[in-house]
């Protein structure tokens, strides 16, 4: 392992870890103005294109609830933003996963040990016993779901029910990379909170923890990140930002594909370069994110389009993983996304 991808590894700690938030004040301030008013919404979708916080902010929220359950206490009544010290016994037990209060529901390893694509039913039904629990009677149950984007059907269906009916001081941290893909129920239930993508110079703060600030590298990097400190780091892996500028010039170009250049881009993939098939990977999910936003303006008319092309997300998706998981070659993936985006864009 490089020196380059050991630091990358590092800076990518998990947001239950990551104390400090950046480029987001007016979304922080809207969800402690919201608690300090007594009032809050039970349920939030917290949304924006992947890597720049949302699950840092629901982490943030849920450790400020959980370390003040009064809300119109002085101390919060006083507070300047949701920060609480790393020291804090809250903070602690969240970093370890280990406070009552706090349910995360996201993708698990299955009984082989290979990372689930879904969020499953059995997962999102310990909702139930979670809010139901006496263990925090005195106190506020917080879940955080990261991302609502991967509940099965049926998963999303037993979220939604029991954010029908929500408990008293309960409090829904739904994060999603696309929202507007969210069952429409369960939309209609949180309050929608929007993030920005992060400034170039909030990306190399974000990070700059473990990095050299000043390494060109990463100045380039952040440029070419748009506002994601996820795709930042994965473009700071070798050749990773080239790959993505290749993967880009092909994406213009359809519905026409040059199966030339798909060899390429299949052989630059490497056999088993996770950094490459990340990049790879996020740059057809930027592309694809950024087709879906256009046509949400005009949903009615561009309905069907709008479907083929979430559901060719979803197999991308699950072709990705499995060709990771399984150390699958990478050149029949990269001819399956294309001929896959080819068809739904004509």
């Amino acid at each position: 392992m490089s020196p380059r991808q050991t630091e990358r590894e590092t800076a990518m700690s998990h947001p239950r870890e990551t104390s400090v938030l950046f480029g987001h004040r007016e979304a922080e301030t809207a969800l402690l103005a919201a608690y300090r008013s007594g009032r809050i919404p039970h349920a939030w979708l917290i949304g924006g294109p992947q890597g720049i916080g949302k699950a840092t902010l629901a982490y943030r929220m849920a450790r400020f609830v959980l370390a003040h359950g009064q809300p119109l206490a002085p101390s919060v009544q006083r507070a300047e933003d949701l920060a609480i010290n790393p020291d804090h016994a809250v903070a602690r037990q969240v970093a370890a996963s280990s406070h009552g209060g706090l349910l995360t529901l996201e993708r698990t390893a299955n009984d082989r040990g290979v990372m689930r694509t879904v969020i499953t039913v059995d997962e999102t039904r310990e909702t139930i016993g979670f809010f139901g629990s006496t263990a925090t009677a005195e106190g506020w149950r917080v879940c955080i779901v990261d991302t609502v984007d991967e509940l099965n059907p049926n998963a999303a269906n037993a979220l939604l029910k029991i954010l029908e009916e929500p408990p008293q001081q309960s409090l829904f941290l739904l994060v999603s990379h696309a929202p507007a893909r969210v069952l429409a129920t369960i939309q209609s239930r949180c309050r929608k909170l929007r993030l920005r993508a992060l400034a170039t110079d909030d990306v190399i703060a974000a990070t700059a923890a473990d990095l050299d600030p000043n390494d060109p590298a990463l100045r380039e990097a952040a440029e070419a990140s748009e506002g994601s400190v996820a795709r930042a780091l994965t473009l700071l892996g070798g050749d990773a930002l080239k790959l993505q500028q290749r993967t880009a010039a092909l994406l213009a170009r359809l519905p026409q594909v040059d199966p030339r250049e798909l060899h390429t881009v299949g052989e630059s993939l490497g056999t088993s370069d996770r950094v490459a098939l990340a990049a790879f990977i996020d740059g057809i999910d930027r592309w694809i994110a950024e087709r879906l936003h256009a046509d949400e303006a005009n949903a009615n008319q561009n309905l069907p389009r709008l479907a083929r092309l979430a559901e060719v997300w979803e197999k991308i998706v699950r072709a990705a993983r499995d060709t990771e998981t399984y150390n699958l070659e990478r050149k029949p993936l990269v001819f399956s996304v294309f001929g896959w985006l080819a068809d739904a864009t004509r």
